[in-house]
């Protein structure tokens, strides 16, 4: 067994977690809407078309905010195609997945639909082949009460109320050549700040989302964010990160260590939105929403389907859709680490994507839907985690290098620490052989018991759940042990652990059930 050692202090507070740090994404990529969320024709959907079985599993996995429509998709978007009655919206070519798209689902339905299932809507306009102008009218669309032609054309269409969508994003990787309407950096900032600028003008209350670089990995990273920083500084709130994991031909200690790289991505983009603030003179600060992330299924048998082959042209083809295993899990629990140890800066983020493309929710066509093994770390994190405040953990335990980094840690950790005493560690035990034996020393709080830990680990870290069984899924443990300022807990390996402490003084806590639990 080895050992490691974490310290926390009450004192060493990081920020508060923003609810909309657990947000996801829906595009109009493969079968993430048509399919997914929406399927008229199966037993459970409802009026509008949407399943209940996946607005029930979105409900329990607790996203507070979802992006939409896109991702790539939005560049060649006319938001306006999908509005009004259904059966005269126009059937159109998606350019950016070579997919026929009908025009069902649009911005209302996606707004009713966000609101249904307890989550706030985070729209991205086109600014690719869009016009600052048509972005500022889809706000009034959005949000404007009545009496003008928008607004009164979504009442119109059966919307009384407005939608008040607060958070935008102005684009969607618009660095990428893979991007419809791809642009440099000084282009772009020209049409960000003109579509912010028109935006606020039409709803000065709402909050925006410059693009950033579309990887870390891009040749004008952080160049591009510079200079949009420069151009768009005192317009908009936050600047977007995207990442995605993979591993091709790497071993699963590879995998495992891709997290490492992440926080100092957060930390760069931080120091340029910090630089550009210093030589402008303000003291406000631009936060980032980490509004596309997600582990690239380390199965072997997924992959995208072709995009310019058989399926060129059909409606809503898959793509990108497998079974995540257990390294996909832990990897996504190590990322949902990173952004509440980040939770100073990072206020916005969002898995991509919600159902079907890489998705923590899969469905079958006419039949079930069922949860992959990224659903739970997502879920646990988004529950145990909103709100509170987090804590700067202080790791020592034994390290290794990979392809990927150096000093690889064997266990990860964040700490939150919630107004009524309840203090949640979130661990991770990258080993794959052996125990870990995690020695917390709680300096400042006072005595603690645990009240609930919760265990995702598997002897084979291949394994996948399916539609018909469920093998990862978390173990409830129940433990009623007293922590004083010194304690200890025993990771297995390759596990992530849930430790649910709660002041001698408050032991309410809120019992949550998963099915196969013990």
């Amino acid at each position: 067994m080895k050992s490691a050692s974490l310290v926390l202090d009450s004192n060493f507070e990081i920020g508060i977690v923003d609810k909309r740090l657990f947000g996801s994404f829906v595009e109009h990529m493969g079968r993430c809407v048509y399919g997914g969320i929406f399927e008229p024709h199966h037993p459970s959907a409802d009026a509008l078309g949407f399943r209940e079985d996946v607005k029930k599993l979105v409900r329990e996995l607790g996203p507070t905010i979802i992006r939409y429509p896109g991702g790539n998709f939005v560049s060649g978007y006319n938001w306006k195609d999908g509005i009004g009655p259904r059966e005269i919206r126009k059937r159109k070519l998606s350019l950016a997945w070579a997919a026929t798209e009908s025009n069902e689902v649009g911005t209302d339905e996606f707004c009713h639909w966000a609101q249904q299932v307890g989550a706030e809507p985070l729209l991205t306009v086109n600014l690719g082949t869009g016009t600052p102008i048509e972005a500022s009218e889809l706000v009034e669309y959005c949000n404007h009460t009545s009496a003008t032609y928008w607004s009164d054309l979504r009442i119109k269409n059966g919307y009384t109320a407005p939608h008040k969508v607060r958070s935008w994003c102005l684009g969607n990787e618009m660095d990428g050549p893979w991007q419809i309407g791809q642009k440099t950096a000084n282009e772009y900032a020209i049409i960000a700040r003109e579509a912010a600028k028109l935006m606020k003008m039409v709803d000065p209350t709402i909050e925006l989302v410059a693009c950033g670089s579309s990887s870390p990995n891009m040749p004008n990273y952080p160049s591009w964010e510079a200079v949009v920083l420069e151009e768009c500084y005192d317009f908009i709130e936050y600047i977007s990160m995207h990442t995605y994991y993979d591993n091709p031909g790497g071993t699963p200690e590879d995998l495992l260590s891709r997290s490492v790289i992440m926080e100092q991505y957060i930390r760069e983009v931080t120091a340029t939105c910090d630089y550009v603030a210093a030589k402008k003179r303000r003291k406000r600060k631009i936060n980032l929403s980490f509004d596309e992330w997600n582990v690239w299924f380390s199965r072997k048998d997924t992959v995208a389907s072709p995009l310019f082959a058989e399926k060129r042209w059909l409606e809503s083809p898959s793509l990108v859709e497998g079974k995540s295993n257990l390294l996909d899990a832990l990897l996504v629990g190590m990322t949902l680490i990173n952004l509440i140890r980040n939770a100073d800066r990072v206020k916005i983020a969002c898995l991509s994507e919600l159902v079907n493309v890489l998705g923590p929710i899969m469905t079958e066509v006419n039949g079930r839907a069922w949860c992959n093994s990224i659903y739970y770390p997502f879920l646990q994190a988004a529950k145990w985690a909103s709100g509170g405040c987090s804590l700067q953990p202080i790791m020592h335990a034994p390290c290794h290098s990979t392809k990927y980094a150096d000093d690889v840690p064997i266990t990860e950790a964040a700490a939150v620490l919630h107004e009524n005493g309840q203090l949640v560690l979130f661990l991770v035990n990258r080993d794959l052989k052996e125990e870990v034996n995690l020695t917390v020393k709680m300096n400042g709080f006072g005595p603690f018991r645990c009240v609930r830990k919760e265990v995702l680990t598997n002897n084979d870290y291949l394994v996948t759940n399916d539609a018909q069984e469920s093998p990862l899924v978390p173990r409830l443990i129940i433990d009623k042990s007293f922590c004083s300022d010194v304690s200890t807990f025993v990771l297995q390996p390759l596990s992530w652990n849930v430790v649910v402490l709660e002041s001698l003084n408050n032991l309410d806590t809120e019992q949550i059930c998963y099915a196969g639990t013990s």
